[in-house]
């Protein structure tokens, strides 16, 4: 198993207190065990009365206060932090956690100590304090952390949409999307034509799809898909696609923008209906695609343009 480690380090302050706080590489938030000590203004004691209860709430009279999720996180985490020490510390949740069972234990009559009842008058100032904003985004904002964690959450998504391999080709955007885009913008539209569309498609594709896609997909597929020493792309944007995911994602984006269109009169309804339900988005003025004129229309072009005083 691999070391734990400190990714990030803070000081969160609660109250008077001042708490060592990291988050490992695992992601999990600690709090130091001589914070959680501060934190519950205890003196730190040798060894716990009771095997595997921290020093801070084995008194027999707390034991049956403490449920499944204390359990969860009364064991102790060691790690290295960032200055290559070794550390031991708990899951952050444990403050909470251990707060609730000092009140619970106070409201149910069984604290008599004079020790204990300041600890559970200092839980209730934590409990308070601890309300206004979970202790996950606590550690976070403290340690730098939340930073790091968008950054982090988004490389994940990506990993989902976006496939370690170019994938083979096969047929993905059906021959509909560009007879709507043709109908919609009044285009004479055959196989040919369909198959020499106008560049603009192409931008049109990634805005009305790609784009729609999570923050950042377009932009790592135009960076992973291969292009030739002329500047071209040499696949197609999908082949990229995760199947499960991204692929299924891009299929009912699809669908939708279809519909969409098959519903529309032309292409600024088509818009309009399309912002409505994706918000609003520019796309680039519509051009009349250039159609390749034959030999004779060619011949008789230039027979037109003639001019006997050359």
């Amino acid at each position: 198993m691999a070391k734990l480690k400190a990714t990030h380090e803070g000081a969160l302050k609660i109250g008077d207190a001042v708490l060592d706080v990291a988050v490992l590489n695992n992601g999990q938030r600690i709090i130091t065990q001589s914070a959680v000590f501060k934190a519950l203004d205890r003196p730190v004691r040798g060894n716990p009365r009771l095997i595997g209860i921290p020093v801070f709430m084995d008194a027999k009279n707390l034991q049956p206060f403490v449920n499944k999720e204390l359990e969860a996180v009364i064991g102790k985490v060691e790690y290295v932090d960032k200055n290559g020490k070794k550390q031991e510390g708990y899951d952050a949740n444990i403050l909470p956690l251990v707060s609730d069972l000092y009140l619970r234990a106070r409201e149910a009559g069984v604290i008599i100590q004079p020790n204990q009842a300041a600890t559970a008058q200092r839980a209730e100032i934590l409990v308070r304090s601890l309300a206004k904003i979970g202790i996950t985004a606590l550690v976070d904002e403290a340690t730098g952390y939340q930073y790091d964690r968008e950054r982090q959450e988004l490389q994940k998504i990506l990993k989902q949409y976006i496939s370690e391999e170019l994938l083979p080709w096969q047929k993905t955007f059906p021959d509909e999307f560009y007879i709507q885009i043709f109908r919609l913008n009044g285009w004479e539209y055959n196989s040919e034509m369909i198959k020499k569309r106008p560049g603009v498609v192409g931008h049109w594709t990634n805005q009305l799809i790609y784009d729609q896609l999570p923050t950042d997909v377009l932009k790592n597929l135009k960076q992973r898909t291969p292009k030739s020493e002329a500047g071209n792309y040499t696949a197609r944007f999908f082949q990229s696609l995760t199947p499960d995911i991204g692929n299924a994602h891009l299929q009912n984006q699809l669908v939708s923008v279809v519909t969409l269109m098959k519903i529309s009169k032309n292409w600024s309804d088509f818009m309009e209906k399309f912002n409505q339900l994706y918000g609003q988005t520019q796309i680039d003025f519509p051009e009349e695609p250039k159609q390749e004129l034959s030999d004779f229309n060619k011949s008789l072009k230039k027979g037109l343009e003639w001019n006997p005083n050359d």
